[in-house]
């Protein structure tokens, strides 16, 4: 099943209104919007902190290759273990990869949708 994940920049009061647009919805027995699956950064710079080239590769690599351990992945990338596993951990904070009851990680999302605005 491909699964795709919009990341964008919203801010706290922006988010909190389209919560509360779609708890009225759902309120007044109207179909909810077709689910989308989105993770929000406050700002640009955050952004672009959590989502470096190397963790989109991780992210990528980990999709590809299906539930497997950080020591694995590792591997596979010839990365350093340390380094992977924080990759992994600031991934697993913001919900950008899942970890098994056994351990194993998965990066479910095929495509990842960024959009930035260049205006307010």
């Amino acid at each position: 099943m491909k699964k795709q994940l919009s990341v964008s920049i919203k801010g706290e009061r922006e988010s909190a209104k389209e919560f509360v647009a779609a708890w009225r919805r759902a309120e007044q027995g109207k179909p909810a919007e077709q689910p989308i699956e989105r993770l929000y950064f406050e700002d640009l710079p955050t952004m672009l902190k959590v989502l470096t080239p190397k963790r989109l590769e991780v992210l990528k690599v980990l999709h590809q290759a299906g539930p497997v351990s950080v020591r694995a992945l590792a591997g596979r990338m010839k990365r350093d273990y340390k380094n992977v596993h924080h990759d992994i951990q600031v991934l697993e904070r913001v919900g950008l990869v899942m970890r098994s009851a056994e351990g194993k990680l998965t990066a479910p999302w095929t495509k990842i949708v960024a959009e930035i605005a260049l205006a307010a």
